[in-house]
């Protein structure tokens, strides 16, 4: 069954999918199985919206098939295109019985109208190529479809998806309409670097994931790097949320934290150290002027953490 009964069967599911979510999240995701809406989830890079999708796919074990958006991105790489060199090979393969047919026509437009009863062979399923939106919609049990980073495509390819997220189908000229037996369960993520169409947001429940709070974060590295011990884990969170207060030119994430988590695991550390800070802070930071920034409020940031000494 491609739903969840109730929210906190979500928040279940994506739990034991490894997904810690929060209760806004996990009603969406309910809502969105039980009306058969797609799920547009926008926020800043790296906190968990992709992640979502992988995670629901688990949890329901169901198929997940993935569009990766980006500039340029057109109808023939995202639903689907003919197989020309298969057309092809079996053009020559039956040449002859093509020279059969039109023998005997009076004229060309004979000829041509022949030729026209070859269409339906030619332009059939068997010489579809499907893209990800369409293998999604021909799952005969449903699947998951995430359409990643949509924001990163142009807004012509936004037409492309009107018609699959009112009705679950979409029309090939050549064949007509192709619905889904189960429509998919759609996750469209954005990062926000630009508007989507009021077209688009309609047909879309929304869902915006921002930075979590502490008590939230902490669960998440406790799932995600169970190793760490309570008191390192209080301490690396309550750092990275101060850190997220400073200007920076890119805040640290989620999977910024985690990584951050392992990698401190991998260094022995048992609670947050200025050497061992000071030496894995460009995990968290991607921009050398953020670390510039930082650097010198570091010792700051760590006398104000919980728990946190120092022989200074």
């Amino acid at each position: 069954m491609n739903r969840y009964p109730s929210i906190e069967a979500a928040a279940k599911g994506l739990a034991d999918a490894n997904y810690i979510s929060s209760r806004q999240i996990a009603t969406a995701l309910f809502l969105a199985t039980s009306l058969d809406k797609p799920i547009l989830v926008e926020g800043p890079a790296g906190v968990g919206k992709t992640e979502l999708a992988l995670a629901t796919a688990r949890s329901l074990a169901l198929p997940l098939v993935r569009l990766q958006c980006y500039d340029g991105l057109d109808e023939s790489k995202a639903l689907y295109e003919w197989k020309y060199g298969k057309q092809l090979l079996y053009t020559q393969i039956l040449k002859d019985r093509l020279g059969e047919e039109l023998r005997g026509a009076p004229d060309l437009k004979a000829a041509l109208a022949r030729l026209g009863s070859f269409d339906d062979i030619f332009f059939s399923e068997q010489f579809l190529e499907p893209r990800p939106l369409l293998r999604a919609l021909q799952e005969p049990d449903g699947a998951v479809l995430l359409i990643d980073e949509i924001d990163k495509a142009d807004e012509e390819f936004e037409a492309v998806l009107v018609e699959l997220l009112s009705d679950y189908q979409v029309t090939i000229p050549e064949l007509g309409p192709i619905a889904a037996k189960t429509p998919p369960i759609v996750f469209l993520t954005s990062n926000t670097t630009r508007d989507l169409g009021d077209a688009m947001k309609r047909r879309c429940l929304h869902l915006h994931i921002g930075y979590p709070e502490p008590a939230l974060e902490e669960r998440i590295i406790a799932t995600r790097v169970p190793e760490a011990t309570p008191e390192l884990r209080r301490q690396l969170v309550a750092f990275v949320q101060k850190l997220r207060t400073l200007d920076l030119r890119k805040l640290p994430s989620v999977s910024e934290t985690i990584d951050w988590a392992r990698a401190l695991l991998l260094m022995n550390a048992t609670e947050l150290d200025p050497a061992v800070v000071r030496e894995t802070l460009n995990l968290l930071l991607k921009f050398e002027g953020d670390v510039e920034m930082a650097s010198p409020k570091m010792m700051d940031l760590l006398r104000s953490l919980p728990a946190w000494h120092t022989t200074k």
